[in-house]
């Protein structure tokens, strides 16, 4: 077993592309608790303001309202400003990859390989977020890392190809870099409305919309379901990491599955006067995900902190508490 080389508390200078949105905006938060010197860059297409400190926000220099690959941003880490760049950036709808492979290709591979290019020589570590995607729906449970990738989607291949060419940069240029392949996240700060909305953010907008909940097919699929505070986690101990990752790709998430009807019995009893419905199976919807979760455990010293059930009460408690500042957003 390797012994994880890294230290949590450890401040680093860290650049977060994406830090508005849901994943960004949680480890913006932490990295800033935790006395880290954060610049957070995000062209506000998917993320918000409102989920980060104020302070933060309206200081320039920290926070950068463009897009990742803005010249002003690239000469920033040109300039060595960065031990790591966390890069959770992305246009990250499915369906909106299938309709537009060209604009999705561009963003998610193009843009990314154009940071990665400024990276090589000036940073220590790129941590890129990958996604349980790459799979396509892997016939093994739970999916170890070294189980074959097999993209359904551009969005899911628009992950793999950065995945292979964080391993060519890599081998051919030194640049020192990590795949967090993350499952099913969800958490405070995911809205309902969200890309990246997982059934619970879409049904806890239901439920307080008085809007019906839908489920699809008959609700036996289930998923590794990921608080958020655990991916945040893992972010960290890879930016934080004082050996070399080269580019291997890990799991995020608990290493268990829950299926929707459970959920949904959960959220039938939380809220009484909630209603739902049936609808048909999600056309290329894969029935199970399931993550083995080894390799991070041993490599980062990952082990998720909040459980499935816990992450759901502390979401719907959000949610709850936060409805009227969100429910329009």
């Amino acid at each position: 077993m390797h012994v994880a080389q890294y230290n949590v508390h450890m401040q680093k200078r860290v650049m977060i592309t994406g830090c508005a949105g849901f994943i960004g905006s949680n480890l913006t938060n932490k990295c800033l608790a935790e006395g880290w010197d954060v610049v957070g860059v995000d062209d506000l297409s998917g993320g918000r303001e409102e989920f980060l400190p104020e302070t933060f926000v309206k200081d320039t220099s920290r926070f950068m309202r463009c897009d990742f690959v803005d010249p002003k941003v690239l000469r920033l880490v040109d300039a060595q400003r960065f031990d790591a760049v966390v890069h959770l950036a992305a246009i990250p709808r499915v369906s909106y990859s299938i309709e537009y492979p060209v604009s999705t290709n561009e963003a998610n591979v193009s843009k990314t390989l154009l940071l990665m290019q400024v990276c090589r020589d000036n940073i220590e570590r790129f941590v890129f977020s990958s996604s349980s995607s790459v799979y396509g729906g892997a016939d093994v449970l739970p999916t170890p890392v070294s189980h074959p990738k097999d993209p359904k989607s551009p969005y899911a291949l628009q992950k793999s190809i950065i995945e292979d060419y964080l391993k060519i940069y890599s081998n051919f240029y030194g640049l020192d870099s990590v795949s967090l392949r993350f499952f099913n996240v969800f958490g405070p700060n995911q809205l309902g409305s969200s890309p990246y909305s997982t059934v619970i953010s879409a049904w806890l907008n239901a439920a307080l919309s008085r809007n019906s909940m839908r489920s699809d097919g008959d609700g036996s699929q289930s998923r590794d379901m990921c608080y958020v505070d655990n991916v945040v986690d893992a972010c960290i101990r890879a930016a934080s990491y004082s050996g070399k990752l080269n580019a291997q790709p890990l799991n995020v998430a608990c290493g268990d599955r829950v299926t929707n009807s459970e959920i949904l019995n959960y959220f039938k009893k939380k809220f009484p006067n909630a209603t739902s419905h049936n609808a048909p199976w999600r056309p290329g919807d894969v029935m199970h995900t399931q993550a083995d979760i080894t390799n991070t455990t041993e490599v980062l010293g990952y082990v998720p902190s909040v459980r499935f059930w816990e992450g759901l009460d502390l979401t719907t408690e959000w949610y709850i508490k936060s409805w009227e500042t969100i429910k329009d957003m």
